[in-house]
């Protein structure tokens, strides 16, 4: 059964609009990020209720923004740095977008950062954790991990 529902997946042109993704995908080094990530469906049409956002290392002072109609709850790491986001006890019907929304400080060298995303729905999960090797881009997956290009910090002349 669930076979049948992978290949029908598959053959929905739409999907390459639809994987969550970032909406700004470069940050440069040392700075303040406010992520914006969109989820643009449910799971085989059911309706979202969870996702759940694992930081990577190198994003520091992760602050959620508050969404209505959901709970926001962070999980930190022994440090006491969050290192997960989950926002629950919400709905996000298959027919309509949405934005998760949060603030960090991008710490991390320049590189490119991916921030597993778990969306779990009323019936059914996605989790979008595929990480491109060397060569291949986010689009040659079916479910990419949400990725933020860190850049090097350009030099900063005086402020006139």
């Amino acid at each position: 059964m669930k076979q049948i529902a992978i290949f029908f997946m598959l053959a929905l042109p739409s999907l390459a609009f639809s994987h969550a993704s970032l909406e700004q995908k470069e940050v440069e080094t040392g700075s303040f990020y406010k992520a914006v990530l969109g989820i643009g469906h449910g799971c085989e049409g059911a309706a979202t209720t969870k996702l759940t956002v694992e930081l990577p290392e190198g994003v520091n002072k992760a602050k959620p923004m508050p969404k209505v109609g959901w709970q926001v709850t962070v999980v930190k790491n022994a440090t006491g740095d969050i290192k997960q986001l989950v926002w629950s006890d919400g709905e996000l019907l298959d027919a309509h977008f949405d934005e998760f929304v949060f603030k960090a400080k991008i710490n991390a060298t320049p590189q490119t950062l991916f921030f597993l995303t778990k969306q779990e729905c009323v019936t059914g999960e996605i989790y979008w954790n595929e990480i491109p090797v060397k060569g291949k881009t986010t689009h040659d997956y079916k479910f990419p991990a949400p990725a933020l290009k860190v850049l090097k910090k350009t030099k900063t002349g005086h402020h006139h």
